[in-house]
């Protein structure tokens, strides 16, 4: 299990629990985004026997396909190196798209939704889980938090949060959007096994307990809108012409 960690939280605590509110069936094509090492990926292909394009921007998708080949799932899981701005899938490819930890590294945008949700067929679901907060720090971080807390925490958010970014698109309608029992003694647990000199994380989450942090869990299904085509590139045509100057008089 250590030897498929990717950043600070249980991939497969987390998949576990978003796949109890989302629907899979054998055979559906699962994108799952921001996959790190692909624990996550081979759980899915295991589990649900479904096809899993497993993507991600940071770690190379040649040890994700090992880790996937020798699980005994390579056919079912696809490892690619991909960016999540710039997926090469076609419309409605999708059945799922999941985000395991990783959503808020780039689903903040607030054009995001309308670029990712084209490749998801209509009545298809997202689903994420990962790191967040039980509510919105509104202006100052907690006192059990300071010495942890640095600029890139803030993309960090809530259940409530994260289904209203959704759901004011009124492209998808949420399914579930709440709060693991006691994710923070989970979140401590991980951090003690997988990273265990983490003192200014470790701490900070013991002596916040489950007041701010928490794991989050989002899902919604898309509707069946007509949704714009996305915009790979514009053609741009350059003709030559004389520069005239224009004096004022």
């Amino acid at each position: 299990m250590t030897a498929a960690v990717s950043g600070g939280a249980p991939p497969l605590i987390l998949t576990e629990w978003l796949c109890e509110v989302v629907d899979l069936a054998p055979g559906m094509r699962v994108l799952d985004l921001g996959c790190g090492r692909g624990a996550s990926s081979v759980f899915l292909a295991r589990e649900f026997d479904v096809e899993v394009w497993s993507v991600d921007l940071w770690f190379p998708a040649e040890e994700r396909q090992r880790r996937a080949d020798d699980a005994g799932v390579g056919r079912q899981v696809h490892a690619l190196h991909g960016d999540a701005r710039r997926l090469p899938f076609p419309r409605g490819f999708f059945d799922a798209v999941l985000g395991i930890d990783s959503f808020g590294y780039f689903g903040t945008d607030d054009l995001f939704l309308l670029d990712l949700l084209p490749l998801l067929r209509s009545e298809g679901m997202i689903g994420i889980a990962g790191a967040g907060l039980v509510n919105e720090i509104p202006d100052r971080v907690p006192d059990a938090l300071t010495h942890w807390w640095e600029p890139s925490l803030w993309s960090l958010h809530s259940a409530a949060w994260w289904s209203h970014h959704w759901s004011r698109t009124g492209l998808v309608d949420i399914a579930t959007a709440d709060t693991l029992h006691e994710g923070w003694r989970r979140w401590l647990d991980w951090l003690r096994l997988v990273a265990p000199d983490n003192h200014a994380e470790i701490d900070a989450v013991e002596a916040d307990a489950g007041a701010t942090l928490a794991y989050i869990r989002v899902a919604a299904r898309r509707g069946d809108q007509v949704l714009p085509d996305r915009v790979e590139t514009i053609p741009v045509v350059y003709e030559p012409a004389p520069i005239t100057l224009i004096h004022p008089t």
